[in-house]
């Protein structure tokens, strides 16, 4: 709040805007969120901040309780989230650059972080619409959010620690094809990881994948065209907020029933499709 302060955004809206970044909320006190202030140094804090909110909270802990900084890079989970951000930041620079998008270096530089954080950390800050971004930029930033944050951050998505688990369990699972024979244990860091987490971490993926299957065909059925249905899916169930198509902007065009059927879908992601799931258990009320 205070940093948003001395950039020159006044108290109120500095207050709200800290409370919203730290929660990767997204939530603005504009409607034209975060663009109103118009200010790259605003732009700047708030993308910092979500990078921070977007951690593993355990790690801040450990550096408050005098770790040195090397425990972050010690984390593979850390290193992959920073990879993935630093990656899709260099990707929409050099598009939005030889487009000419915007009429500066810096200022591209500059709009590509800021957007690239909001929308991979899934905070959903916007400062321009993303949808007018040439070539395939709006569904590389929107799908981005599937990733999401890390675990123990306030972010939303997947989460970066399960999909680093996938990627090592596809790896392992191409080794066994080569030999068959052979024990390959997956590891994070030196730890070797027993198969529970690495079922647990499917079961996950495998519900999260059948709410989001049944979810956009629910919409679609409404009458919402496939691209909005997917967009708007993509953007509930990642606890997102911006989309793309009809939700490009807002939600004000999507019928009744389309529109519960993505308030379910903000819960499910908010409370991870497993806390909700097991209330629809037979099991679950017996007991």
């Amino acid at each position: 709040a205070l940093a948003l302060w001395f950039a020159g955004m006044p108290a109120f809206d500095a207050i709200g805007h800290s409370f919203s970044t730290i929660a990767i909320g997204g939530f603005s006190t504009h409607d034209a969120s975060v663009g109103y202030f118009n200010s790259p140094t605003i732009n700047s804090i708030i993308a910092i901040f979500l990078l921070i909110s977007g951690c593993n909270y355990g790690l801040h802990f450990s550096l408050l309780s005098g770790r040195s900084l090397k425990v972050y890079w010690r984390d593979p989970e850390f290193r992959m989230f920073i990879g993935v951000q630093l990656t899709l930041v260099v990707v929409c620079t050099l598009v939005l650059w030889l487009h000419d998008v915007y009429s500066s270096a810096l200022m591209t530089v500059n709009q590509a972080f800021f957007q690239v954080v909001s929308m991979a950390t899934t905070a959903g800050f916007t400062t321009d619409s993303i949808a007018r971004w040439p070539l395939f930029l709006p569904v590389l930033l929107l799908c981005s959010a599937f990733i999401g944050g890390c675990a123990g951050s306030t972010g939303g998505g997947l989460k970066v620690i399960r999909i680093l688990l996938l990627f090592k369990q596809g790896n392992r699972e191409l080794k066994r094809l080569v030999h068959p024979n052979a024990v390959y244990s997956i590891k994070l860091g030196n730890r070797a990881l027993p198969e529970r987490i690495l079922e647990a971490v499917w079961g996950f993926f495998s519900a999260y994948a059948l709410v989001f299957i049944i979810s956009m065909l629910a919409i679609i059925a409404t009458g919402v065209d496939d691209f909005s249905a997917f967009a708007s899916v993509v953007a509930t169930l990642n606890n997102l907020g911006p989309g793309l198509g009809v939700v490009a902007d807002n939600f004000a065009t999507m019928n009744p029933v389309a529109k519960w059927i993505l308030i379910a879908n903000m819960l499910f992601g908010r409370l991870e499709v497993f806390t909700l799931l097991v209330l629809f258990t037979p099991t679950f009320w017996r007991e």
